[in-house]
C-alpha cells in the first residue's frame, strides 16, 4: 500500500515568484507609430516654441528681445535633445565638439571641430557673399558711397552677440532638433553634393521662415526659406550645426554691415 503522498518542497524564490504580480509587458511600437508619435511631438514643440518666441517678441522691451528668444530656443533644445543620452545628442548634431557631452573634455578635439565649421563657413561665405551683395544692392538701392564708421570692438561685440545669441540658439533649434527630427519621422532620403538629405530640410526650412514672420509681421521676412536651405545643406554635409552656426552669424553681420555701411540701417 502506498504512503500518504508528500507535497514538493517549496524553496523561498518559488514562492517570492508566485507571489509577485507579473511585470507589464513593453508595448513594441510600429514603424507607423513610432513615426506617428514624432510627427505629434514636432507639431507641438514648433507651434509652442514659436508661440513663445512671438509673445517675447511683442511683450518684451526691445533691448531684451533677442537675449530671451535666444534663451527659448536653447532651453527647447535642451528639454528635447541635450537632456537625453549622448547618442541622441551626437545624431542631432548638437555635441558641439563634445562641449555639452559629459566627462572630460578633449581641448584638441574642440579646436578641430571650431576650425572645421570656421572652414566649411569661410569656405560658403567666399561662394555666396559676392552674389548676395549684388543681389541686396539691387533689392535696396542705396545712394552715395559705402562707409562704416563704427570702431572694431563694436563690430567684434555685434559679431560675438550675432554668434552666440542668435546663430547659435537658432541653429540648435532648427538644425539640431527640428530638422534631424522630420528626418526621423519622414522617410525618404536622396544625396546632394555629398550630403544625405531628407524631408527635414524643408519643412524645417518653411517652419524657420514662418517663425521670422511671426516675430516681425514683413512678408520679406519669408525670404530666409533660402539661406536656410544652405544652413540645413551644411548641417546634413557635416554631421553637425557649427558649420550652420558660423555661417548662420556671417551672414547677419555681412547684412548688418551693408546696411549701416550705406546708411540704410
Amino acid at each position: 500500500m502506498d504512503g500518504p503522498e508528500r507535497e514538493a518542497p517549496v524553496t523561498a524564490a518559488a514562492s517570492v515568484d508566485a507571489a509577485s504580480p507579473p511585470e507589464p509587458a513593453v508595448a513594441i511600437l510600429t514603424q507607423p507609430e513610432r513615426r506617428g508619435r514624432i510627427a505629434l511631438e514636432i507639431a507641438i514643440a514648433s507651434v509652442v516654441v514659436t508661440a513663445l518666441v512671438t509673445a517675447a517678441s511683442m511683450t518684451m522691451p526691445d533691448r531684451y528681445v533677442a537675449t530671451t528668444v535666444g534663451f527659448i530656443f536653447l532651453g527647447a533644445t535642451w528639454a528635447l535633445v541635450w537632456r537625453k543620452d549622448d547618442g541622441r545628442v551626437v545624431a542631432s548634431g548638437l555635441s558641439l565638439g563634445g562641449v555639452v557631452l559629459p566627462g572630460e573634455r578633449d581641448p584638441r578635439r574642440m579646436l578641430l571641430a571650431a576650425g572645421r565649421a570656421v572652414a566649411w563657413a569661410g569656405a560658403f561665405a567666399a561662394v555666396v557673399f559676392v552674389p548676395f551683395f549684388f543681389g541686396w544692392r539691387w533689392w535696396w538701392h542705396p545712394k552715395g558711397a559705402f562707409a562704416v564708421s563704427a570702431p572694431w570692438y563694436e563690430i567684434a561685440n555685434e559679431a560675438i552677440g550675432q554668434l552666440v545669441i542668435i546663430a547659435l540658439p537658432e541653429e540648435a533649434f532648427y538644425r539640431g532638433y527640428l530638422q534631424s527630427r522630420i528626418d526621423d519621422a519622414l522617410p525618404g532620403r536622396a544625396r546632394l553634393f555629398g550630403a544625405e538629405i531628407g524631408w527635414g530640410i524643408l519643412v524645417a526650412s518653411v517652419i524657420f521662415a514662418l517663425g521670422h514672420v511671426a516675430t516681425i509681421h514683413q512678408p520679406a521676412r519669408l525670404a530666409v526659406f533660402f539661406p536656410s536651405l544652405l544652413f540645413g545643406w551644411m548641417r546634413a554635409r557635416t554631421r553637425g550645426v557649427g558649420a550652420g552656426v558660423v555661417f548662420h552669424a556671417s551672414c547677419n553681420v555681412f547684412s548688418e554691415l551693408l546696411g549701416r555701411g550705406y546708411g540704410l540701417y
